[in-house]
């Protein structure tokens, strides 16, 4: 096992930070995007970091980072830009279309502002994050380093489908914030409140679920309704994408990935270490316990039972600082020493370092004796059961099976979802209990032979740890739905990847269900878009999930690290 070394950051005096200044620039096709400067009142020249936000300059991201004055006082000129169309700059904000030509621009811009000594590092999270793989793709010379957090790699599977899927409650949840902020730019006041209001609960039960009203209403604020209906992958989405745009690598920038577990765009994350990890630059990757926000998943809410149990996971400015310190400024902290990825096992409370993720081998296959939906019905085993089976399970979609924990927003995170598992809607298959501990770390996926009375359905799969105490936590997941004619017999099912060290004592559980609601939308079982379909057009699916014999479904699990 090879180790990242650790960053070991001497505290150097802080220096005193002058107030803050506005100031433009013009992109090259004449736009002007606006700026808040930090400085440190000292004699310089100084790195310039440069943070580019579709969420508005003046909220400086704080939410997952320290205010820009943190970084100024340590040596550092940040700028803190509105993108196009956002906060108080010019132009008209369409994600991710002008991020690639604008974002180099902004670089040589801020490379050549007072107080600079003509290199710059990125950082950001979500869209900054994207924005920040954009603009290294046009190769702007002043660019040595990037911190790409929770960023993803492919607009279309990252941000708006999973396995087929439209992402609902994150893309709506998305959609409805740049609406709002387009409707406040232009002085909508009504437009405004609407959207504002539709944030805070999303408005899932409306006529049409996957299109409501305020969304139907307000369309011109937002693009909301191109990301529907927009087929895909491929066309104009590999125009919006870093994975095309990057194809050459990100050259000689040092690229630090950080990705979580709980975070939406985790896949995106992993593939794009993985694509710019092969033109020999500086690349990492570091995985830890975080949601889309940047929040850490409670300690109390992971393994034990005695309380929050202390963990070291290091705020994103730590992390990103060393690495600025390192390829901005030349400090020997080790900062590109080690390992090419760390992983925050979420089980043990231990981070692991791996030279690569093993790929998903191991196979436990299903078995049941037609029982599934109740508990000791299912198991997962080593051998393929030689008899076939057959569990038969129902999809109402006036009572769909949740969301609850893992990736899938709006409950993402560690939740117990034993209550879930308990339903009659959810086929559930189990290992015996472990006799020594047992480490998974990497991608899994699921092969499972199912069809449905309908032509078109959808198979949500979450692999979780059963806990000696009860507790059921979700590890990873993943989801499929299968439209009109694009049956897979057997069906793959691919689930994100994981790191976890069951304990002795606990056992892995496979779930199995027709839904997953608000995460993707109710397939209503007739192949129609998800903004065509109403909610009275939802029809019972049922499904029937064979094993064994000729059709034997089963799991493959990645190796330990």
């Amino acid at each position: 096992m090879t180790h990242m070394a650790p960053v070991i950051l001497e505290q150097a005096p802080l220096l005193s930070v002058r107030p803050p200044e506005t100031v433009s620039m013009r992109t090259r096709d004449g736009l002007r995007l606006d700026a808040d400067v930090y400085r440190p009142d000292a004699v310089g020249p100084w790195p310039v970091l440069l943070l580019r936000l579709a969420c508005g300059r003046r909220t400086a991201m704080t939410s997952h980072y320290a205010h820009p004055r943190w970084y100024a006082a340590r040596g550092y000129v940040v700028v803190v830009q509105d993108v196009r169309g956002r906060g108080t700059s010019e132009g008209r904000f369409r994600p991710f279309e002008a991020e690639r030509e604008d974002g180099a621009d902004a670089v040589a811009w801020a490379a050549s502002l007072p107080g600079s000594n003509g290199t710059v590092g990125m950082y950001g999270s979500g869209y900054a994050g994207m924005a920040q793989l954009l603009a290294l793709a046009e190769r702007p010379a002043a660019l040595r380093a990037v911190v790409p957090a929770l960023a993803g790699w492919d607009v279309f599977t990252d941000w708006a489908t999973e396995g087929g899927a439209f992402r609902l409650a994150d893309a709506m949840g998305w959609a409805l914030h740049c609406a709002a902020e387009s409707a406040r730019r232009l002085e909508d006041g009504a437009a405004y409140r609407a959207l504002l209001e539709a944030t805070r609960v999303l408005p899932l039960d409306d006529e049409i679920p996957s299109r409501p009203r305020v969304l139907r209403d307000y369309a011109r604020h937002c693009h909301y309704d191109d990301w529907l209906t927009t087929p895909g992958p491929g066309g104009s989405w590999d125009d919006l994408s870093p994975r095309r745009a990057l194809s050459g690598g990100a050259g000689d920038v040092a690229v630090l990935h950080i990705g979580g577990w709980y975070d939406p765009r985790l896949t995106g994350t992993l593939e794009a270490h993985e694509a710019l990890s092969g033109d020999g630059g500086t690349v990492r990757l570091l995985v830890g316990p975080w949601d889309r926000h940047g929040a850490v998943a409670p300690a109390g809410t992971l393994l034990g039972t005695g309380g929050p149990a202390p963990y070291d996971v290091p705020s994103f400015d730590a992390l990103q600082l060393g690495w600025f310190e390192r390829f901005l400024k030349g400090e020997m902290n080790g900062a590109e020493r080690g390992g090419p990825i760390r992983l925050f096992d979420v089980l043990e409370h231990r981070w692991r370092d791996l030279p690569a993720l093993p790929p998903p081998a191991h196979p436990l296959h299903l078995s049941s004796d037609g029982l599934a939906k109740r508990r000791g019905g299912g198991s997962l085993r080593d051998g393929a059961p030689e008899e076939e089976f057959l569990d038969v399970l129902v999809h109402d979609p006036r009572n769909p099976v949740p969301t609850v924990g893992g990736h899938a927003v709006p409950d993402a995170g560690p939740r117990d979802r034993a209550a879930v598992d308990a339903r009659p809607d959810v086929a559930v298959y189990d290992t015996a209990p472990l006799t020594a501990p047992l480490t998974l770390s990497g991608p899994a996926v699921l092969e499972v032979w199912v069809e449905a009375d309908a032509p078109s359905f959808d198979i949500s799969a979450v692999l979780s740890a059963v806990l000696p105490d009860g507790r059921v936590l979700p590890l990873t997941q993943g989801h499929a739905r299968v439209e009109p004619g694009g049956e897979q017999r057997p069906l793959p099912v691919a689930l994100r990847a994981l790191c976890a060290t069951l304990p002795t004592g606990s056992a892995l559980r496979l779930s199995l269900a027709g839904s997953c609601f608000p995460a993707y939308p109710i397939n209503p079982g007739t192949g129609a878009e998800p903004g065509e379909t109403r909610l009275v057009d939802a029809q019972p699916i049922t499904l029937l999930i064979h094993g064994g014999g000729a059709r034997p479904s089963r799991l493959l699990l990645p190796g330990g690290g």
